[in-house]
């Protein structure tokens, strides 16, 4: 899994949401943003912009519980990207629980193959406590 490829791919689905969005065609502009989700969830900036975008195209075709899903997937993905509950393959939309893995179909499933979210965790973490432990040190 190549990261630099990730987020190359998370950039064209992300264009293709604008452009389709653009073109009022509001469904596709959704299902790319589900892509960029997929793609994108493994970095927490990324994973935000995927949600702000389908909050944008909730707003625009009124759809009260996908934008109410939004706000709490905004709202809570900080928390859940740090400690790791990041269900694989979950597309980000209302429609799914956001803390159920949903199977990797075409592409999707290729590119991501091997990836671990619990591997970024620990990686979080160790950063976290390298951060503290240097905090500790100079407020001794």
């Amino acid at each position: 899994m190549d990261r630099k490829r990730l987020r190359l791919l998370f950039n064209e689905a992300m264009a293709r949401a604008r452009a389709a969005e653009r073109q009022g065609d509001f469904a596709l502009a959704f299902a790319e943003l589900e892509r960029a989700h997929i793609l994108g969830q493994r970095w927490l900036i990324r994973h935000l912009r995927s949600h702000w975008g389908m909050l944008r195209i909730a707003r625009k075709t009124g759809d009260r519980r996908e934008a109410m899903g939004q706000v709490t997937r905004l709202i809570g993905s900080p928390f859940f990207w740090l400690v790791g509950w990041l269900p694989k393959g979950n597309p980000g939309g209302a429609n799914i629980s956001p803390v159920k893995p949903v199977p990797l179909k075409g592409d999707l499933a290729i590119e991501l193959a091997g990836y671990s979210v619990w591997r970024d965790v620990a990686m979080r973490f160790a950063i976290a406590a390298v951060a503290l432990g240097g905090l500790w040190l100079l407020g001794r």
